[in-house]
């Protein structure tokens, strides 16, 4: 049996990961999405059952959302312990180990790859369900995402897959997280290209509809079916509603700026101490939770009593607004929340709010209060994340009701222009990032670098030799008929020149020996020789077309050597690339 396994990892392993080096390994990509969405469906289950668990034995009532039935005591004194602990463990942890969610996933995307250690996927799973349990504003699908992502980055890492792959399959873990939380998958697989790749690529769709496909089937073995929330059939009753849900539209538009603005307001702060921070975000959840209690937790069965028209007016106005500020301010301040559980929240008490008063004004052609839910929620989404086709897909798969398209459609882009155009706001993702002085390299040429590893351009008919060789050495080496020599230096590989010109170099020497009838030369100096010789820096094998561009501006090399750890102190070398290889593949791709 052992046997078996070591021929696998030793034969077929190393022709896997060979084959993802390049953009064409779709089969390769596929299986890599099935394994990504199995692994996130196990992991969001642990965490949803992590806190669900400790909230249906705690809270009194049914389910886990009951904070309103909690005695006043209680209510005030649970956000800001929690806020205490969870400031005390951020406080001991490293600036980089502090970091969670969504935001944290684009970085590690733009400047690392896509390389997550599982230190961050425990403080993420530590902080999501403290969060939750404790009462303060947040959601639960942010810290899913950063979990789906960060168990499918370890699994590349794990089996040592090119940085190219690893990027994919993070990618396939953030729709596999969207898809098993919602059970949306569609939704799933545009969230992760809309929102956190920002590329939509052919070769990336299908692992990550497979990924965002085995992660509801998991999911759904233990929840069933049916989406996050229950719908009732809902329709618009006439065209004559569309003026009013244009204006909503650039209600929800203008909300969405609000708290866009905030969280950004609030982030000048961020270079205070943590410890600090979380407990100001704990002490002014104090006051919400005691006045407005719906705003506690995810708040999934206040978003349920809306769409099925439970709540009136005031309420629903009254528990949008404070769900909108104190979330922009928690996680402005760094509580390490979800945004998007709040974000649906928001948008669907502003649209039921907005839904009433249509009705009042309009009741013999107004839609029913759900249906205006429904649509200020996508409408929401679509804002704040500045993905308004991820949020018409939720739309859709939430509803399961084709009808809500058309209106779904109008309200969601409209809202987001007038959140991006009218008050130039970017996504809250990509404001937060830009807080934090980072930035998010989405241009078309950077994507297609990232798509690709050194591993699919690298020229592998190379040879290591020695700086001197005699010229018996020099005749078995060229007798293999190498492309390149690679001479090694006191400190690794130092030169790389064309074999043509040693072979130029031994017959011109050999003939002028016969010539003078001398002896040939006891050794010749790769170094000295008249060659075409290339100052070179390493690579390695993972990187990325992108990386290896980095790598040449930052050594000014003028070739990479192609190496892998295969052993402790260990570096094979597979290959060499030049500049010139990276610009002609990428137009060659282009063409």
């Amino acid at each position: 049996m052992r046997s078996i396994w070591q021929q696998i990892t030793e034969n077929l392993i190393p022709v896997f990961r060979r084959k993802l080096s390049g953009v064409d390994a779709l089969p390769q990509l596929a299986v890599l999405g099935l394994l990504s969405g199995i692994v996130t469906g196990i992991v969001i289950l642990l965490f949803r059952l992590a806190i669900e668990w400790p909230l249906e034995h705690f809270l009194p009532g049914h389910g886990s959302e009951s904070f309103e039935e909690l005695d006043l005591l209680t209510r005030g004194l649970l956000p800001l312990a929690g806020a205490l602990g969870l400031g005390l463990l951020l406080h001991k942890l490293a600036l980089h180990d502090r970091k969670v969610g969504i935001v944290h996933i684009m970085e590690r995307l733009n400047y690392h790859q896509g390389y997550i250690s599982f230190r961050s996927a425990l403080v993420q799973f530590i902080a999501g369900v403290t969060t939750v349990i404790t009462g303060q504003s947040a959601g639960r699908e942010g810290p899913a995402v950063h979990l789906g992502a960060a168990f499918s980055s370890l699994l590349g890492q794990w089996m040592r897959l090119p940085n190219n792959s690893i990027r994919t399959l993070v990618a396939c873990g953030c729709a596999a997280a969207i898809s098993a939380s919602f059970n949306t998958p569609i939704s799933g697989v545009i969230f992760a290209m809309e929102v956190v790749m920002m590329e939509y690529t052919i070769a990336g769709f299908t692992p990550i509809i497979l990924a965002a496909v085995s992660a509801a089937i998991v999911t759904q073995a233990v929840y069933g079916s049916e989406p996050a929330f229950s719908v009732p059939a809902l329709t618009m009753n006439s065209l004559l509603e569309i003026p009013w849900i244009l204006v909503i539209a650039i209600i929800i538009g203008i909300a969405a700026a609000g708290f866009i603005h905030l969280v950004d307001s609030m982030g000048r702060y961020h270079h205070r101490p943590v410890l600090l921070r979380i407990a100001v975000a704990g002490l002014l959840m104090v006051p919400f939770a005691l006045v407005v209690p719906e705003t506690m937790g995810i708040g999934y069965d206040t978003v349920s009593e809306t769409i099925h028209g439970e709540l009136g007016f005031w309420l629903l106005l009254g528990v949008g607004g404070a769900k909108l500020i104190i979330t922009g301010l928690s996680i402005g301040l760094g509580m390490p929340s979800g945004v998007i559980g709040p974000t649906v929240f928001m948008g669907a008490t502003l649209g039921g709010a907005m839904g009433l008063v249509g009705a009042h004004v309009f009741p013999d052609i107004a839609s029913s209060v759900g249906f205006y839910a429904m649509l200020g929620m996508g409408a929401m989404m679509g804002a704040v994340l500045q993905a308004p086709l991820a949020a018409l897909m939720a739309l859709m798969e939430l509803t399961r009701n084709p009808n809500i398209i058309l209106p779904g459609m109008l309200i969601i882009t409209t809202a987001s222009l007038v959140t991006s155009e009218a008050f130039g706001k970017k996504s809250l993702f990509l404001t937060i990032l830009k807080s934090q002085g980072l930035s998010y390299q989405n241009s078309p040429v950077i994507q297609a670098l990232r798509r690709v590893s050194v591993g699919a351009i690298m020229e592998r008919n190379i040879l290591r030799t020695e700086r001197e060789l005699t010229p018996d050495e020099t005749r078995k080496a060229l007798k293999t008929e190498p492309k390149w020599l690679l001479v090694e230096g006191t400190n690794g590989p130092a030169a790389l020149l064309p074999a043509v010109d040693l072979a130029r170099f031994l017959e011109d020497t050999e003939k002028q020996a016969a010539e003078e009838g001398s002896d040939m030369p006891e050794s010749i100096d790769l170094m000295e020789i008249p060659a075409n010789r290339r100052d070179v820096a390493p690579v390695q094998y993972q990187a990325t077309l992108e990386e290896a561009l980095e790598q040449f501006d930052n050594t000014q090399a003028e070739a990479l050597y192609v190496q892998r750890h295969v052993a402790p102190m260990i570096q094979r070398v597979y290959g060499v690339v030049l500049q010139s290889d990276i610009e002609s593949y990428y137009q060659y791709r282009r063409s």
